[in-house]
């Protein structure tokens, strides 16, 4: 079986228990909807942010709690290395996450991390988790039952859906991330697009050790395991799975299927 242990170190994952050891790789997609349905989001006080309407000014989450901007000195240091920094006056403000002016965020059941930004014309859609120190860039767009862990990039201009992005795993230019998995320490280059719907219409299978696995999805993009790259321009099929340290070529396109860890796709 194609099982998550073979792909995934998950020690410091905050969202570990969507994980099954002993379930194919594809399984916390399968699981996803139903686990972020049931989470406990933050109760935050939504008065400064109008569901839909882009932010008139920046807004500050401290403590659980939305605050105005007006009095607060904002420091935009490099946001996966706990390098935002909010002060009033000499006081830091610490673990504070910031959401600036012109980000539109639609629905209320978003769980926003310590040190976390989500910057100018970025489009969050509720639900929505996002890890301590991740960065959403400008221009990203989150459709729904977008989970990402700890110092991750949602980036520029990227489109991002049913998705899960394990820690430290960056999307940060131009890409399009559905229905797939990112593992630890995972990179895309510019302009990566994971596939997810096949033309013929049934389930997407993949081939391992000979036979013809049902994964029981419609929809499946990629799954990285931790370490893996794709170069700029890159493409993967319908359910390419990818095992660790593998790497995907720039302008290649990678067929569905298992690829072994540290393959070198051409």
């Amino acid at each position: 079986m194609i099982s998550v242990l073979s792909f995934f170190d998950l020690a410091d994952f905050p969202d570990a228990q969507l994980f099954q050891p002993a379930r194919p790789v594809w399984q916390p997609l399968n699981d996803l909807k139903s686990y972020m349905d049931s989470y406990i989001y933050p109760q935050y006080d939504h008065g400064f942010v109008k569901d839909g309407v882009p932010l008139p000014d920046h807004v500050i989450i401290h403590e659980g709690k939305m605050l105005n901007s007006t009095g607060y000195d904002i420091e935009f240091g490099d946001t996966t290395k706990m390098g935002l920094k909010v002060k009033q006056g000499s006081t830091i403000l610490e673990g504070a996450s910031v959401i600036m002016a012109g980000a539109v965020i639609t629905g209320k059941k978003i769980a926003i991390g310590k040190g976390v930004l989500i910057e100018t014309g970025a489009m969050v859609k509720s639900p929505a988790i996002l890890g301590d120190c991740t960065e959403v860039r400008q221009g990203a767009y989150l459709r729904g039952y977008c989970l990402a862990g700890k110092r991750c990039v949602l980036g520029h201009t990227t489109e991002i859906k049913h998705s899960i992005f394990l820690n430290d795993a960056k999307a940060g230019h131009f890409a399009y991330v559905g229905d797939s998995i990112l593992g630890r320490d995972s990179n895309l280059g510019a302009g990566t697009k994971f596939a997810n719907l096949r033309f013929l219409p049934g389930n997407i299978y993949v081939f391992y050790e000979g036979e013809r696995v049902d994964t029981g999805r419609r929809k499946l993009g990629a799954i990285l395991g931790d370490g893996c790259q794709t170069g700029c321009n890159s493409v993967t099929s319908p359910g390419t799975i990818m095992g660790k340290e593998a790497v995907l070529m720039p302008n290649t396109t990678a067929k569905s299927g298992l690829h072994q860890a540290k393959a070198v796709i051409r």
